[in-house]
């Protein structure tokens, strides 16, 4: 039977599950709060020339992202152009950095120059990696997670020791590396999933497979190109979107979605899917009595950390930088519990230059350069001017002496910050987080918060705080998972 759907949010996991929805048949409107799509992906351009997305900038994973493509018939190509990074990335440590090769033999090699044996470490790590990803992007995280009897299958049940869940990554990593650099190398991907090392499950090595091995790609002209792609998809199949549309109100009859109250109108669905900030949805669109979880669920789980970004538009070129850098010259060990255990505003930061100017001419006027600068910090702390300035200049400072480039401040013609308070008042994030729930072990798969309202029949939640978790292609594997879940109701 046809139904008439609500999607609240169009970020990765909205888009998808407007998709697949619309796809199969229903009606399908998409409610966006800001006045532009894409949710965190969003992207904007100056009077001067510059386009920035404002966030992702990593695209991995991109059998996974093209997966999505392939189930509509289409393919990436048919909307963009992905080029391979070479190098993938740059890593700035204290004494020297570290050029990260697309090619997986120099790859290789550079770990073998780097310790003795490290080479054939290498192998073995990714092999058990591959493994991983093989099992756990394509079976583990297509689950809802409902209940643990999905995981009881033949194939699961005989990888459920090969896949690690109950090793840390931190100790995981040391079964291979002792050499500090290739230790900080192989634990920074796991930062995206919003947690220390040590708090992370060895099954997300699977991360390194995805990034490392696979490769590290750009669409030109910027991330946004993707969210463009997923919602010309979804209005191919029939859904609509209402921008500068802020949903008030779940309205609930006889234990059903009724109504969505959205600018001043109430209009009726046959089911919703949320896509926008789970604890905003349960808080402030419904009514107490119909939340999953109250307010000290949220307050004792593990969030991902937010950031401080900085969005640059520099008035002439900037010599020795690539596409990707991670500053690492501080310890990876503060800064994490600084961020998950202290809670407060990093002693020694680590940061990310993204300059995507350097693969893509487009993204900038002809003289300049696109720079982006973000640096994890924890969630729910003070977010002042002040202390966003502070920063920036340590970031401007390193910046300069890695480039070898001088009063880069003089050549700002574009700067605008965004962090805690901004993530609060775009998206309704909880305590401004920027990457959603963290893939700790005990929120992992059924311990994360649940794909469906278990008090209302037709109500679903999409997106980084719940199933599969954080990053782009879990988001959009999440909104696929939503959408089937969506259409089984009556």
């Amino acid at each position: 039977m046809r139904k008439k759907i609500a999607v609240i949010g169009s970020g990765f996991s909205g888009l998808s599950a407007a998709a697949y929805a619309s796809g199969e048949g229903h009606e399908v409107h998409v409610f966006e709060k800001n006045s532009s799509l894409g949710g965190r992906a969003r992207h904007f351009n100056t009077d001067n020339g510059y386009t920035f997305d404002m966030g992702p900038s990593w695209y991995w994973m991109p059998d996974i992202i093209e997966s999505f493509f392939q189930d509509f018939g289409k393919t990436s190509s048919d909307f963009y152009h992905l080029v391979p990074l070479d190098p993938q990335f740059e890593m700035v440590f204290s004494d020297g950095t570290m050029n990260i090769p697309q090619d997986y033999r120099e790859m290789r090699s550079l770990f073998e120059e780097t310790e003795t044996g490290a080479g054939r470490k290498l192998d073995e790590f990714m092999e058990d990696a591959r493994y991983k990803y093989e099992i756990g992007m394509k079976d583990f995280v297509s689950k809802p997670c409902h209940s643990w009897f999905e995981f009881v299958s033949p194939k699961i049940a005989k990888s459920a020791l090969k896949l690690d869940l109950l090793t840390n990554f931190r100790q995981f990593v040391r079964k291979y590396f002792s050499n500090p650099k290739l230790i900080t190398l192989m634990e920074f991907p796991v930062i995206f999933l919003g947690a220390a090392p040590k708090d992370i499950p060895a099954l997300y090595s699977l991360m390194n497979y995805g990034g490392y091995k696979l490769g590290t790609w750009y669409p030109m002209g910027g991330f946004s190109k993707l969210i463009d792609a997923m919602a010309t998809i979804a209005e191919e199949q029939g859904t609509q979107f209402h921008l500068n549309a802020d949903v008030k109100k779940i309205n609930i009859e006889n234990k059903k979605v009724s109504s969505l109250s959205v600018n001043g109108q109430e209009i009726k669905f046959d089911a919703i899917i949320a896509s926008s900030d789970y604890h905003h949805t349960e808080t402030h669109l419904l009514s107490e009595e119909y939340r999953n979880y109250k307010e000290s669920y949220w307050e004792t789980r593990t969030f991902a950390p937010s950031c401080l970004i900085y969005y640059l538009g520099f008035k002439e070129k900037i010599s020795n930088l690539k596409h990707h850098t991670l500053f690492f010259e501080n310890d990876l060990e503060l800064h994490t519990n600084e961020i998950y255990e202290d809670k407060k505003w990093p002693t020694k930061p680590l940061f990310y230059a993204c300059c995507p100017s350097k693969t893509d001419p487009g993204t900038a006027p002809e003289y300049g350069e696109n720079v982006f600068l973000l640096m994890p910090v924890a969630t729910g702390i003070e977010d002042s001017e002040i202390q966003r300035e502070e920063y920036f200049h340590q970031m401007i400072t390193r910046l300069e002496k890695h480039t070898g480039s001088s009063h880069l401040l003089s050549k700002i013609e574009y700067k605008k910050s965004y962090c805690i308070k901004d993530f609060k008042e775009d998206y309704n994030a909880y305590a401004g987080n920027a990457y959603g729930l963290a893939n700790t072990l005990m929120q992992t798969a059924v311990l994360k918060p649940s794909l469906r309202n278990k008090k209302v029949k037709n109500l679903f939640y999409t997106g980084q705080l719940t199933v599969p978790g954080p990053g782009v292609p879990p988001s959009i594997i999440s909104g696929k998972i939503a959408a089937v879940e969506a259409m089984k109701i009556n």
